[in-house]
């Protein structure tokens, strides 16, 4: 069988059920993100799963970048 998708090995066969439990997919300004929270007040971005190319060079979406509680202007769960 051969599995064509964008989504990584990770999330289709999950080897660690805390590890993705923690994660999310929502929509953060118009753009689907894989966000894990690291606190109450704030996520992590873990993945763009946007093909838009603009959204990959903005640096408010990249990776590692913080999306705090406290300024949620256009979040929504997916």
């Amino acid at each position: 069988m051969i599995l064509y998708t964008m989504m990584p090995q990770e999330l289709i066969f999950p080897s660690e059920t805390d590890a993705i439990s923690k994660q999310q997919t929502i929509s953060y300004q118009g753009v689907p993100l894989l966000v894990e929270a690291v606190d109450q007040q704030s996520f992590q971005v873990i993945r763009i799963l946007s093909s838009d190319p603009k959204h990959f060079m903005d640096d408010r979406f990249c990776p590692g970048a913080k999306i705090s509680f406290t300024n949620l202007d256009g979040l929504s769960a997916l």
